[in-house]
């Protein structure tokens, strides 16, 4: 298993309906992000700055790159567009993380 982590930024007083759209995540969404191969995904808000750190388990047979290809992801990038930084194609800003301390 691999850890993916990166950051992504809340648009100011979105926080409630993000919180909300992700209690209500669709079934179809959850079940192609296990299908991927991520496990074990939380996402976490640094409220002072409204950056959204997110991190995950990824299997080493993952096919996290086709995620984008998928209507569902598409469907689900343009529902959360207006709550949060994205590109033209309605994709979350994502900012990869760096690791630089473990302690297991």
């Amino acid at each position: 298993m691999e850890t993916v982590a990166f950051r992504m930024t809340l648009k100011p007083g979105m926080r409630e309906e993000y919180e909300k759209r992700h209690r209500e995540i669709w079934p179809e969404l959850a079940d192609a992000l296990r299908a991927a191969g991520i496990r074990d995904y939380r996402i976490f808000l640094d409220e002072s700055t409204g950056h959204l750190f997110a991190i995950h388990q990824r299997t080493d047979t993952h096919t996290t790159h086709a995620l984008a290809a998928l209507p569902v992801m598409r469907k689900w990038w343009d529902a959360m567009a207006e709550l949060m930084e994205v590109h033209a194609d309605n994709a979350p800003v994502t900012v990869p993380l760096v690791p630089v301390f473990h302690l297991p």
